[in-house]
């Protein structure tokens, strides 16, 4: 079996040669694939189910709704997505298996996560590169302009590290295509709470991120409320609750 030191290195020389890869077919100006509404819920439901998703990450799919998450996102086989703070990689897994062996999921971390690395161990992915890279930069030298790039209730996370938020949200505006989308979900904060919260109770003022990247240049495209809980008093963490967290969902888009 690998050790973890040989599988890291092993996946930033893939890296590197599938970043030269890209750059090459990106230069002759692939893009994503067409399909249909229909086939588009298909692959959906087919990530979702996939067998190599983890037992946990299945739990979790009740409070997590992976489904409309996908759609959300409106990813799309052949796409180029970057996955910020990708922690133990269940999304990055689920985006990869959008899409597919045309497209590419960067999984970014700012240190080595051994339970990414053990779950592309376990089920290896060709198309997911892991790339440890700082919260400021966190997109992969040489990168194609990207498709979409996610941070799934980690942008709270970033709020509490000595980060310069209005760099790391350039960085997203200068990645991302023209047409290019930005997805943000994280626990709610109360209304005016600012950035109060981020470390008592892990949860973010969803108009805080709303300023802090219409700010970078992206506009807001859609709000969604698939991951609302009214009944969510927003006053404490959201690890310590019996019921789901209240949760905004944010899609941006680059004009």
């Amino acid at each position: 079996m690998l050790t973890t030191k040989l599988y890291t290195t092993r996946c930033l020389a893939q890296a590197m040669i599938f970043s030269y890869f890209l750059l090459w077919m990106f230069d002759i100006h692939a893009s994503p694939q067409s399909i249909t509404a229909q086939s588009i819920q298909t692959i959906y439901s087919n990530a979702v189910s996939s067998p190599i998703r983890t037992q946990e990450d299945k739990f979790s799919d009740a409070t997590r709704r992976p489904l409309e998450f996908l759609q959300f996102t409106k990813i799309q086989p052949g796409m180029l997505v970057l996955d910020i703070s990708a922690g133990r990689g269940n999304t990055a897994q689920l985006l990869a298996l959008v899409v597919g062996d045309n497209g590419v999921v960067w999984a970014q971390t700012d240190k080595e996560q051994p339970a990414l690395i053990k779950r592309l161990m376990d089920h290896p992915q060709s198309n997911i590169i892991p790339v440890i890279r700082t919260f400021e930069d966190p997109t992969p030298d040489n990168a194609p302009k990207l498709d979409l790039i996610t941070i799934i209730m980690n942008y709270h996370d970033i709020v509490n590290k000595s980060i310069d938020r209005t760099q790391l949200n350039k960085k997203i505006f200068n990645a991302l295509k023209s047409g290019g989308h930005l997805i943000v979900i994280d626990h709610s904060a109360k209304s005016n709470s600012g950035i109060s919260e981020t470390k008592t109770l892990h949860r973010i003022d969803k108009n805080i991120v709303i300023n802090e990247f219409l700010e970078s240049g992206l506009r807001l495209e859609e709000e969604s409320n698939f991951l609302h809980n009214s009944l969510d008093p927003r006053d404490q963490a959201f690890f310590k609750m019996t019921i789901p967290s209240d949760k905004f969902s944010l899609r941006f888009v680059k004009p």
